[in-house]
């Protein structure tokens, strides 16, 4: 099964794109001469461009699948338009599960898989639909799954580079989330600020220009040294490439801190207790990645984005983790 396109459809956020790519590298491993493309959104091309093992990106809503000349697709995030035109383009190999009902007449390749009631990662889930292929294993435990994302920033630097400050722990908070995930809070973020020493952190409160409109208020009101403003100023390229200047990052399960566990940087998530939004399946994978969740069976909060179980955890939790990171010892 050698020189063959093998499509990765995937068409999702940011999160999502990243948990997928250890796919990639997984198929380089198991066949080496092949071409991976990936079909997916406009927004998030960067992304798939800072893993090597990705040959070809394309726009799923631009691209005819029969032009592409595949001959294998897998259908990661299942779109029954996707599947019924990589059937119809007669992509040899159509991958898909058996929970999906349109899968059983669009794909020729079923595999069991049920996302809902797993108990495995979401990036663990994403490798199972590999086993068609010799040499894939049924199960990749995370610290293997870490070991194949291949992930680097394709930009060496951006304008905002200018603002790292060499002798102190850089860190980037992303406090909003676009509604994509519970949110830990604006005041918790702002009691962070407050209490993190400002002659060893210099912040930077990053996001969207929108959501700069509503964090300002709160969280840049009083004028720190320390404190820089960067939202509404980073295109995602130099936002990856930004970050991959920085030491670390805190958010809620959000794009952001996945591109940083991603990067090796100190990616701090802050999750419900909730499945399936919990960290044991959307936890940031990464070397120095780490999760705050409250534990406790927590249903409460369920139908409200405003989760009591993740305010619980204090600020001086993070800061106590912050200053004890034993390879930040250079900055703090």
């Amino acid at each position: 099964m050698s020189q063959q396109r093998i499509i990765i459809s995937r068409t999702d956020s940011i999160g999502d794109v990243i948990l997928t790519l250890p796919m990639a590298s997984l198929l380089k491993k198991v066949i080496p001469d092949c071409t991976v493309i990936f079909l997916g959104s406009s927004y998030t091309r960067d992304i798939v461009a800072c893993c090597p093992d990705v040959d070809e990106f394309y726009d799923w809503k631009q691209t005819e699948l029969a032009d592409i000349h595949a001959d294998t697709i897998i259908h990661v995030l299942p779109r029954p338009e996707i599947a019924k035109v990589a059937k119809k383009a007669k992509i040899k190999l159509r991958i898909g599960t058996t929970n999906r009902l349109y899968h059983w007449w669009t794909c020729n390749k079923l595999i069991k898989l049920s996302r809902k009631n797993s108990d495995l990662h979401e990036a663990q889930l994403n490798l199972k639909l590999l086993t068609v292929f010799e040499g894939v294993k049924d199960l990749y435990s995370l610290e293997e799954v870490v070991d194949l994302m291949n992930f680097k920033s394709v930009k060496d630097s951006c304008d905002a580079v200018q603002y790292i400050d060499n002798q102190r722990f850089n860190l980037i908070l992303h406090p909003k989330s676009k509604g994509s995930a519970r949110e830990w809070g604006l005041d918790n973020f702002k009691k962070l600020i407050g209490i993190l020493p400002s002659e060893k952190f210099k912040i930077f409160v990053c996001g969207t220009e929108n959501e700069g409109a509503m964090v300002r208020d709160t969280l840049l009101a009083e004028s720190r040294e320390n404190v820089v403003d960067l939202t509404g100023k980073l295109s995602l390229a130099d936002y990856i490439a930004f970050i991959d200047h920085a030491d670390g990052l805190i958010a809620a399960s959000t794009g952001p801190l996945h591109i940083a566990a991603s990067l090796g940087k100190h990616a701090i998530g802050i999750y419900p207790p909730i499945r399936p939004m919990h960290p044991g399946r959307w936890a940031c994978i990464g070397k120095n990645a780490k999760v705050f969740v409250t534990d406790k069976e927590c249903e409460e909060c369920r139908k409200t984005q405003d989760c009591r179980c993740m305010r619980m955890i204090e600020p001086e939790m993070i800061k106590s983790y912050l200053l004890n990171l034993k390879n930040t010892d250079k900055h703090i």
